[in-house]
């Protein structure tokens, strides 16, 4: 009898592993693991899902009229260059789906949403993937590996899971060196919570190039992780052929509406920003004073390196969180990182408690 097979591409992969959620005995841990809002919604973003309940019956606008003129009016761009997708993974699946071909060269850096290499690997595509420096996206490590089958560079600005980002002006130098025939995407999964003066997103980019896509999600700023809906900035040729492999309603009506009424509250967006970078200072100065290495964030989220051979590791730390009912991530596919989620003031005052102990503990 035949075997049935899947692609051999998928030999390749192994399933995604989400952050952690729970403590074995713990009732309500503290979860910093994933990236989340610790604000959680907006209030009006709460009122419109649960306004949208009485039509549940109907399906969804599949055009995403009012949330693509919504984004649009808020960050100054063309609604009908914007395509919603459920998060932000689904819509750079579909980049890959209609830019990259299998035995093209995909250009990642070292860092960044597993994602985009999943969707690249499973496409058939050989993935180039450059190292970083000082936990930065390296655009020469980039250009230094494009070769004249690259049709697909992706990165991740701000980074994940370091937190770092690249200025515009290295953005722009990055995407000159990148064949015309090479789509790059942007994924700017955490650009609502930058401060850098000298952070450009993608858009620009994108209305001035013909081969840029910026990628952004409602699941981070916005509180909405658990509604899976995010968002895709695209020149006209990329807009029309993603549109003709879109599925007509692959957002839901409730989503649709939260998300609309999230981006446009644009009051609670920047208190959330504003308690975000001031916390990330107050913790990164506190684990500083520590002796911990805490690597610049412009996001939700920080970074902390353990010297090898200091006695301390991101995986002792993290045991010492978990035992005090904390839920980090370790991170960087070695012992020495850990990322932890900003959270509500408390909960950053319990990590920094914890951490404290740990360090003044014997090696």
């Amino acid at each position: 009898m035949t075997q049935l097979k899947a692609v051999p591409a998928l030999d390749k992969l192994a399933p995604y592993v989400q952050g952690q959620s729970r403590i074995d005995g713990v009732e309500k841990p503290i979860k910093l693991s994933s990236n989340e809002s610790s604000h959680g919604p907006s209030p009006a973003a709460l009122a419109a899902f649960e306004a949208a309940a009485p039509a549940l019956h109907r399906y969804p606008d599949g055009s995403q009229q009012a949330l693509r003129e919504a984004i649009a009016r808020v960050h100054g761009l063309d609604a009908g260059r914007i395509i919603c997708g459920n998060g932000s993974d689904e819509l750079i699946s579909l980049m890959v789906r209609a830019y990259v071909s299998a035995g093209d060269d995909v250009l990642l850096s070292e860092n960044g949403f597993i994602m985009s290499n999943i969707h690249c690997t499973a496409q058939g595509a050989n993935l180039l993937i450059a190292p970083e420096r000082d936990y930065r996206v390296d655009v020469d490590a980039l250009l230094a590996r494009v070769t004249e089958r690259t049709r697909f560079c992706t990165i991740a600005n701000p980074n994940n899971p370091t937190g770092t980002y690249i200025s515009g002006a290295e953005l722009r130098r990055l995407h000159a060196g990148l064949p015309g025939d090479c789509l790059l995407l942007i994924d700017d999964a955490y650009a609502e919570y930058v401060t850098a003066q000298d952070y450009e997103d993608g858009s620009a980019l994108v209305d001035a190039f013909d081969n840029v896509v910026m990628t952004r999600t409602f699941s981070k700023v916005y509180g909405l992780p658990s509604l899976r809906i995010g968002w895709a900035y695209c020149p006209p040729g990329v807009t029309d052929y993603v549109q003709r492999i879109r599925t007509p309603f692959n957002t839901n009506g409730p989503a649709l509406q939260a998300a609309a009424a999230a981006v446009q509250d644009t009051d609670f967006t920047r208190r959330v920003r504003d308690y975000n970078a001031s916390e990330y200072a107050r913790i990164r100065d506190a684990l500083v004073s520590l002796g911990i290495e805490v690597v610049p964030s412009q996001t939700n989220f920080y970074l902390l390196h353990f010297e090898a051979g200091s006695g301390k590791s991101g995986s002792a730390a993290a045991a010492a969180l978990q035992a005090r009912g904390i839920i980090p991530r370790p991170a960087g596919g070695g012992d020495q990182y850990l990322r932890i989620t900003i959270g509500l003031r408390e909960e950053n005052d319990a990590v920094l408690a914890v951490l404290r102990d740990y360090m003044a503990a014997p090696a």
